[in-house]
C-alpha cells in the first residue's frame, strides 16, 4: 500500500495482495445482519398469521351466532338450532342458547389453536361470537298467552 500526495488529496493505491478496501472493515456486515434479522421476521410473520388464524375462527363464531340466532327465531326445533351454530362455527365449538322476553340470544364459542394441533407447546385462543334474534310475531304471541 502506497500513499500519494497530490494537490491537496490524499490517494490510496493498494495491489491486489494488500487487500485495500474501501468499505474498511464492514466486509460481511450484511450477512451477519441478515443472520440476526431473518429469524425476527419469521416470528413476526408466524406472530401475524396466528393473529389471522384467531380472527378468522372469532368471525366464524359470529356468523354460527348469528345463523342459529335466526333459525331460533323462526321457532325452529333446538336441535337444528343447535346443529346450524355447530355446522358453521369451528370445530369442536360450544353453542347456547338462552330466551329472554321477545328474544333470543345465541353464544358460540371455541378454542383454537391457531397452528394446529403441530405445536401444542404455544397456547390456545378463546373465541366467541354472540347474536341477539326477536322472536316472530306469531311465537312472542304464543309465549305470552300459552298455546290457543
Amino acid at each position: 500500500m502506497r500513499l500519494h500526495r497530490s494537490s491537496s488529496q490524499l490517494v490510496l493505491s493498494c495491489r491486489t495482495t494488500d487487500r485495500c478496501s474501501t468499505h474498511g472493515g464492514s466486509r460481511g456486515s450484511v450477512t451477519a445482519e441478515t443472520a440476526v434479522l431473518l429469524p425476527v421476521l419469521l416470528i413476526v410473520l408466524a406472530a401475524a398469521i396466528g393473529v389471522l388464524a384467531c380472527v378468522a375462527a372469532q368471525l366464524r363464531c359470529v356468523d354460527a351466532a348469528r345463523a342459529a340466532a335466526r333459525v331460533a327465531a323462526r321457532g325452529d326445533l333446538p336441535s337444528l338450532v343447535q346443529e346450524t351454530g355447530r355446522r358453521l362455527a369451528p370445530p369442536g365449538a360450544r353453542v347456547v342458547v338462552g330466551a329472554a322476553g321477545d328474544s333470543v340470544e345465541v353464544v358460540v364459542s371455541a378454542r383454537v389453536r391457531p397452528f394446529g394441533s403441530g405445536l401444542r407447546l404455544l397456547p390456545s385462543v378463546e373465541v366467541s361470537g354472540r347474536a341477539v334474534a326477536v322472536l316472530e310475531p306469531d311465537l312472542q304471541q304464543s309465549l305470552l298467552h300459552g298455546p290457543s
